[in-house]
């Protein structure tokens, strides 16, 4: 992995790349010329020194900002949601670089404009803070800015404020700031894993989504209307390339390799996070040559160490330890090798390490608190489940003939799995049983082969955490030492008849992971991409319901599929390094044709700069350039809503009652 990304010349710094127990579950520091301590507000007895203690007020996270109070549960819980909600591990700092590397495109401050406040669900998917109101005028540096009852609440949850450091209210100047980013603000924003995470309530929707109260959300559903590409590409026009790039993502998702840069778009669903005591675990061997029963974790189960670990690459990857991590690679253009985050280092030399790593234990608990929410207990949930037994018991079968053996974390002994008769029966007995749903994690969370599984390759491939690349001491040696799951044969968007035969790497890429089905009901559309069913923007239940069933009638009549292949909507130009070289890309190229490319050794290896310069904005992309690319593609797999057929064989009556059981998880 070296050299000039085509996708971050393409997406520049894309950076909610939340906690993803979409995945599992971050530094500014000690390597920088400022300490944490600058900008993080720091609780009485908290020890950045150390990291091994910190004490917040256990109910409104004093030193850390507001939260409701919550006395269902215990202290370590309530610290643990804290940190959840308000807890961003310095990365303010990282953000405002951000901004100031983008020339202002990536401005986390420049959106939080309160006179927008009634529009930022539907603009942006993000959630407003009810303890937050609209500004009625601009504060004393002219900015508009929610009134929150939370002092370093911006007025979205999940984004966090603090005083600038390097702000000099004698040169401020707004006008000035409007126009040039590297003008140092009042403020900088931070993100928690709120800003992804937090959702409005399946069990307790808002009467206005807009403006919703406390009980109207919930902690870690996944925010399935964020909107990345307008979030922090709302000053991109259509006719840049990057626009076209960021476009092609879908509400609720975020590409987790984005940053670090691994060459190929491909964003993901934010998953809900539910069950966590009953997750399934695996012997892997560490990198230090040990053996140790871990989660698999990420969409590929690349974070392969441990929760703690996991975790806290997580907040590596939205800015913790931001110094030390962007010295290891390009982030906005990927024009150098990757090297290994060292976690050692770390510890020893980033302070905001060590005062997240002591917040772990406490937010692993709280998030260990989260249950399943059933349609049931929705508001009128009980008229759109069946009443009829024997369409669930029906239903109940097919799930345990065709479904169980991946999709639930109940599992039958060795020496029953060894007999497929006597499996077939006990997954019978297990799905037809009363306590079936209690304390299932409803997957296996086992990695397959994406040549198994079918559906696109995307993210499947990312290499950031195979050998020596960047996220080398988060992944398992077990991980780093998988096997090529064989020859994909993939679709050519350009000629049917000659399908792409696309080897995969050994080395750890090549897998996902089985998915959790629980709370499915509320949480399309489906797959790893967010593709497969209607995205209707309706919280409501009824809204939950009509894009589940959407969905799941997609996934099991496959026929049913749109064969989604984004295409850019015009003609646009994408500006190579420095700006030295400007290509057309043609109206409805293949997004991902030149995206998940690495340009510089595409160059090298192919000379496709050569024939790009031939290229004209009417004239399309075919021929001899179109196979280059391909042949140079890091992921040439194109159809975003394809695989997982599993089920499509089934009858229509059986399909029909199987969508009604799944319905009740």
């Amino acid at each position: 992995m070296k050299k000039t990304s085509l996708l971050f010349t393409s997406c520049l710094l894309l950076a909610v790349i939340m906690f993803i127990v979409c995945g599992f579950y971050g530094t500014s520091t000690a390597f920088a010329s400022e300490s944490s301590e600058t900008s993080i507000p720091v609780a009485t007895g908290y020890s950045t020194a150390s990291g091994a203690e910190y004490s917040d007020d256990v109910n409104n996270c004093d030193g850390l900002g507001y939260l409701p109070y919550d006395d269902n549960l215990t202290d370590a819980e309530k610290r643990g949601r804290c940190t959840w909600y308000l807890w961003t591990g310095g990365n303010d700092k990282y953000y405002r670089d951000v901004a100031k590397r983008t020339h202002g495109e990536v401005d986390l401050l420049s959106l939080m404009d309160s006179r927008d406040r009634d529009q930022r669900l539907k603009r942006f998917g993000a959630i407003n803070d009810p303890g937050c109101e609209k500004a009625t005028e601009p504060d004393e540096y002219g900015l508009w800015l929610d009134k929150c009852k939370d002092s370093q609440s911006t007025g979205v949850i999940g984004l966090r404020k603090f005083k600038n450091p390097n702000f000099d209210p004698v040169k401020w100047d707004l006008e000035k700031y409007k126009q040039d980013a590297q003008v140092e603000p009042p403020y900088r924003i931070g993100q928690s894993c709120a800003i992804c995470h937090v959702a409005l309530n399946p069990l307790n929707p808002p009467q206005d989504p807009e403006h919703p109260k406390w009980e109207n959300l919930v902690a870690a559903l996944g925010n399935q209307y964020i909107k990345e590409n307008e979030l922090f590409g709302s000053r991109i026009k259509p006719d840049d390339f990057k626009w076209q790039v960021l476009h092609s993502q879908k509400p609720g998702t975020s590409d987790t390799s984005r940053i670090a840069t691994d060459y190929i778009n491909a964003p993901n669903a934010v998953n809900a996070i539910f069950n966590l005591s009953d997750r399934p675990k695996y012997p892997e061997v560490m990198n230090d040559g040990s053996t140790q029963e871990v989660n698999h974790i990420l969409k590929d189960g690349a974070d392969s160490t441990g929760v703690a670990n996991a975790s806290l690459r997580v907040y590596v990857n939205i800015g913790m330890c931001g110094d030390y991590w962007l010295s290891l690679h390009d982030p906005i253009l990927g024009r150098k090798p990757q090297r290994p985050f060292d976690i050692e280092k770390a510890k020893k030399e980033c302070g905001d390490w060590r005062a997240t790593e002591a917040r772990m234990g406490d937010m692993e608990a709280f998030l260990k608190t989260i249950q399943p929410m059933h349609l049931k207990d929705a508001p009128d949930g009980e008229t759109f489940l069946t009443k009829d037994e024997e369409i669930l018991n029906r239903g109940k079968a097919v799930f345990a003939n065709s479904c169980a053996t991946c999709h639930s974390s109940k599992q039958p002994p060795a020496e029953v799995a060894a007999d497929p008769e006597k499996a077939k029966q006990w997954y019978l007995e297990s799905v037809l049983s009363s306590d079936f749903l209690d304390h299932n994690f409803l997957s296996d969370d086992k990695r397959y082969p994406v040549t198994l599984i079918g559906t696109n390759a995307g993210r499947a491939l990312a290499t950031n955490a195979t050998k020596g690349h960047i996220w080398e001491q988060f992944s398992s040696k077990t991980y780093k030492e998988l096997p090529s799951p064989g020859t994909l044969k993939l679709d050519n968007p350009f000629d049917k008849s000659a399908p792409i035969n696309f080897e995969v790497p050994s080395g750890g890429v090549g897998y996902y992971r089985t998915p959790s089905l629980i709370s499915i009901w509320a949480t399309a559309p489906f797959l790893h991409n967010n593709t497969l069913g209607i995205y209707n923007e309706d919280p409501t239940v009824k809204g939950r319901v009509e894009a589940y069933t959407d969905a799941m009638e997609k996934m099991l009549w496959p026929e049913k599929r749109e064969g989604i292949i984004s295409r850019t909507t015009q003609a646009s130009t994408l500006t190579l390094p420095r700006g030295i070289v400007k290509l057309p890309v043609p109206k409805e190229t293949p997004v991902n044709l030149v995206a998940n490319i690495n340009i510089r050794d595409a160059i090298t290896d192919f000379n496709i700069l050569h024939f790009l310069q031939d290229v004209r904005p009417e004239g399309g992309i075919k021929g001899k350039l179109a196979r280059l690319l391909i042949r140079a593609n890091k992921s040439p797999d194109f159809i975003e809503d394809k695989g997982h057929t599993f089920g499509s064989e089934l009858s229509d009556e059986d399909k029909k009652a199987l969508i009604e059981f799944v319905k009740t998880f």
